[in-house]
Formats: structure tokens, sequence, C-alpha cells
């Protein structure tokens, strides 16, 4: 499955089952990043993460930080802000949980772009409006 499948089949925000399905996608094309750069799909991780993005579920924040540390490119292809679904700052709460070294690196991450201001209007409802 490519992008533009990804996008015919789930849409921007899917829901139930076909979330599990996008989870199992981005994990299989992360590994394969991870394996050789080049070998994933970036463009589809990217859409994977925007996906899982729009369904603001904090148990996903670190599936999508693990695809964007999967290569040099998958960095370049995935923003930081897909991180962001369920807000900063319940993510950052949610990271601070948590202790895994994944975790504790995107939590560092979050909060020095905070600290530079990457964040400065950022809002989820710019994109999940009522």
């Amino acid at each position: 499955m490519d992008a533009k499948e990804s996008w015919r089949r789930y849409g921007l925000r899917p829901v139930g089952a076909d979330l599990d399905e996008i989870r199992a996608l981005l994990r299989e094309h992360t590994a394969r990043e991870r394996r050789v750069q080049g070998a994933g799909d970036t463009e589809l991780m990217r859409l994977c993460c925007f996906q899982l993005f729009n369904s603001g579920d904090l148990d996903d924040v670190l599936l999508i930080w693990s695809a964007k540390q999967a290569s040099f490119d998958a960095a370049c292809s995935i923003d930081i802000e897909f991180l962001l679904g369920h807000g900063l700052d319940a993510t950052k709460a949610h990271l601070s949980a948590n202790r895994a070294p994944s975790a504790t690196a995107a939590l560092d991450r979050l909060r020095e772009l905070e600290a530079d201001g990457e964040f400065e209007g950022f809002s989820v409802n710019l994109f999940h409006p009522e």
C-alpha cells in the first residue's frame, strides 16, 4: 500500500479498526526504514502519522516518535507536531509518566523546541475544529 491508497482507504480521520491497520502499516514501514534508509515509504509513514495525530490517542505518541527516528529521511518527513494530537501539555505529561528512553528523548526534544518558541500559536483545534 502506498500513501495514495492509504488516503483513499482510510481518509484523514480514520477510526476503529482502521487505526489498528494504520498502526501496523506504520510499524512495518518504520522497521523497513530502520533496516535500510529508503526501504520504508516515508511518504506513507508521514500520512500514517498524520492520521494517528488526527485520532488524538496519546498511546500513539511513541509510535510516531519511533517512526520519526527511523532515519534521516523519516525525521525530515514527519513533523514533530504529529506527536501533539492530544495537545502539547497532555503529550508532555504522558511522556513524563513513561520511563522508556524513547519517551525521555521525545520529551526532551519537545521541551527544547518549546523553549525555542517552535509551538507558539500551535493548537490542536487548528486541526480538530469543533
